[in-house]
């Protein structure tokens, strides 16, 4: 008989919202309780998805033996803390990335989660897509040759200014988004970044002073190529998302099925031109943009014995890559990544 699992989640906003979405009508999910610090939020989550109770307070769930999984959908800043009283109270932990604002709170969120017997997963979306699943294994198998250029933008046009002030000043959009993308580099190449660099901006007002809402993050890969990360939040950016892989034998680019121009009732589409044959190709992909369901799946799966995706190894690199970004940018000069810079 398939074990159904006891989830709290923990903050009920706007991705807290998406989680809930995905995972509270599936056949292995209890939902226990709704925790936000808003009770309002927590109510109404907890009336919209059918939850048994709901509360401000998190802790209160934490000694209930019919709770097995916390998720947290917190601000990042919080993270460390909510982790460490779910590992002591002996839960299981689904955590929406990044996992902290600074590299002292992200070392510690590791060194916590890799000392627990309970199980860690980072919720790194795109692991858990299927689009994003082909390109890797079309990449990796060699159709476009060595990777020289990765080019990715993800902009956002903001029109609730509210929410976005509150993420910018919990971190900006390259602490935020970037941990995925780095991710994914790593993931679809097998390759390292030796080296990074970037610039940034303040665009309009809803950035806190002294810290900036576009950036793009540059990176030098260990076998020469090259690659970037573009993520701005304001009101007068254009939404953008651009995800293009280059080789030496072709090109390889993700278009979400929003993004199609025609033949959006095939979902996404995987571009690819073969530059030896100067031909175009489309590999359609139906596919789930935010698996959030995928996630707590193979959560599940680590529970009962199986390996997670990312590690919680790879989660935490592409974390520190994405800190040493930032402050490439904070500082205006490159920096290489050496043991000693990266993890000080």
């Amino acid at each position: 008989m398939k074990k159904t699992y006891g989830i709290v989640i923990v903050g009920c906003g706007h991705i807290g919202l998406e989680h809930l979405e995905a995972v509270y009508y599936r056949d292995d999910v209890n939902l226990i309780g709704t925790v936000d610090l808003n009770k309002d939020a927590a109510r109404f989550a907890a009336k919209k998805f059918g939850a048994k109770s709901y509360g401000t307070d998190y802790k209160e769930y934490l000694n209930r033996d019919d709770v097995d999984i916390v998720l947290i959908a917190t601000y990042a800043k919080t993270h460390l803390q909510i982790l460490k009283d779910c590992l002591q109270a002996e839960k299981h932990v689904l955590c929406e990335k990044p996992i902290a604002t600074n590299l002292a709170d992200g070392k510690a969120f590791f060194e916590a989660a890799k000392a627990s017997g309970s199980k860690v997963l980072i919720a790194h979306v795109l692991r858990h897509n299927a689009t994003y699943q082909k390109a890797a294994e079309l990449i990796q198998s060699g159709l476009i040759g060595e990777v020289r250029l990765i080019r990715m933008v993800q902009n956002h046009h903001v029109m609730d200014k509210k929410r976005y002030a509150a993420l910018l000043r919990d971190c900006p959009p390259i602490i935020d988004c970037a941990v995925h993308y780095v991710d994914v580099i790593r993931w679809f190449t097998g390759l390292e970044i030796r080296s990074v660099g970037g610039v940034g901006a303040r665009i309009g007002d809803i950035a806190p002073e002294g810290s900036y809402n576009y950036g793009m993050m540059t990176m030098e890969l260990s076998n020469g190529g090259v690659a970037y990360y573009e993520a701005g939040w304001s009101s007068t950016n254009a939404s953008q998302n651009l995800k293009e892989f280059i080789g030496d034998k072709g090109r390889l680019r993700i278009n979400l099925q929003a993004n199609r121009a025609s033949d959006q009732e095939e979902g996404d589409s995987i571009e690819w031109y073969d530059a030896e044959s100067k031909s175009y190709h489309v590999i359609n992909s139906p596919s789930v943009y935010k698996n959030m369901y995928g996630q707590l799946e193979c959560l599940i799966k680590m529970i009962e014995g199986e390996a997670g995706s990312p590690t919680m190894e790879d989660a935490y690199k592409a974390f520190c890559l994405t800190i040493l970004g930032d402050r490439a940018i904070r500082e205006h000069r490159v920096i290489p990544v050496t043991e000693e810079e990266l993890y000080r």
